[in-house]
């Protein structure tokens, strides 16, 4: 990746934001993008500035972390979310989110600055040379037929074979094809997932819907959460831990 990857603090407590900073400056690779004392100013800065990483507390005046990550997930779900808080309780809101990390204050540094480097690792990773997959993807039959998609261009007939993957991204909904086109739609990923044929598409996480004749592979990402790369496109799929057991056992049955 050229340059350094942007983070965003969003913490209503100073003493905090500061530590935060500090740490991001001693970390290789990071430049600190902004910070933000609530949860409003969060949302406005992960819109304006789009970072690469948001260090999230859990609570803030005027929306809570979980609130914010749920609101950052529909413009970006590839922004990885590291909550920051004194509170162990949240840790299933954080599972829902799929946050990359929770850390509980008072964390030592050690552990931050390893948080840090797996994030640069896994954002860095899409520009390294990867293994070969272990294992084939999932044969399917390919499917025939087409889909008439209106999008803010018109309207466009898009083969099933041609689509690779479908994602929430700035707050719409995304098409990408093997063409290399990119189609922008009103329709939730909800309407599209009705409109795909099941046995070919595969709603992997709820950002996400891949096309499974296009994964190349899957790596882990995060704790709770793994990344599905795809043929043709150099964006990768988020795929839930409950989705891949699921895929796992479709494998299993073939």
């Amino acid at each position: 990746m050229n340059g350094e990857l942007r983070v965003l603090i969003a913490d209503d407590d100073s003493g905090m934001r500061m530590i935060l900073r500090r740490l991001i400056e001693k970390a290789e690779g990071f430049t600190l993008a902004g910070e933000a004392a609530d949860g409003k100013q969060a949302i406005e800065l992960a819109e304006t500035l789009r970072p690469d990483v948001v260090f999230l507390d859990v609570e803030m005046p005027e929306m809570t972390g979980v609130e914010c990550a749920r609101v950052i997930q529909d413009m970006n779900p590839a922004i990885l979310l590291i909550f920051a808080t004194a509170h162990e309780g949240y840790m299933g809101d954080a599972f829902e989110v799929y946050a990359f990390d929770y850390l509980v204050k008072p964390f030592k540094v050690e552990r931050v600055m390893q948080t840090l480097e797996r994030a640069r690792k896994l954002l860095n990773r899409q520009f390294e040379k990867a293994p070969q997959p272990a294992r084939q993807p999932l044969a399917r039959p390919r499917m025939g037929g087409r889909m008439m998609l209106h999008h803010r261009g018109g309207v466009s007939f898009l083969s099933f074979d041609d689509i690779v993957l479908i994602q929430r991204e700035e707050r719409s909904t995304v098409l990408y094809t093997a063409d290399g086109s990119r189609y922008v739609t009103g329709d939730s990923l909800g309407d599209m997932e009705e409109r795909l044929p099941a046995e070919l598409f595969f709603r992997c996480h709820k950002s996400y819907i891949v096309n499974l004749n296009k994964i190349r592979d899957i790596t882990p990402y995060g704790r709770w959460t793994y990344a599905a790369r795809l043929e043709g496109i150099p964006q990768d799929a988020l795929i839930t831990r409950e989705k891949y057991d699921e895929l796992e056992r479709m494998f299993q049955a073939e």
